[in-house]
C-alpha cells in the first residue's frame, strides 16, 4: 500500500510530466529559453512549478 510519501511523489511526477508535455506541445509562441527554464523547474519543484505555471501561462 502506498504511504504519504508514495502519493505526494505521485502526485509530483504527474504535476512534472503535466508542465513538460504542455510546454513542448502547446505553447508555440514561447521561446526556447522559457521552455528550458519552465522544464528545468518541473524537474526540480514539480508541485510548485505546476501551480506558478498555471496561474502564469494557462490562465492568459
Amino acid at each position: 500500500m502506498m504511504g504519504y510519501t508514495g502519493f505526494w511523489g505521485a502526485v509530483a511526477l504527474i504535476c512534472a510530466v503535466w508542465v513538460i508535455f504542455d510546454v513542448f506541445t502547446k505553447q508555440k509562441k514561447m521561446s526556447d529559453g522559457e521552455k528550458i527554464i519552465w522544464t528545468i523547474c518541473a524537474v526540480i519543484f514539480n508541485i510548485f512549478t505546476a501551480i506558478i505555471y498555471y496561474l502564469v501561462v494557462k490562465r492568459k
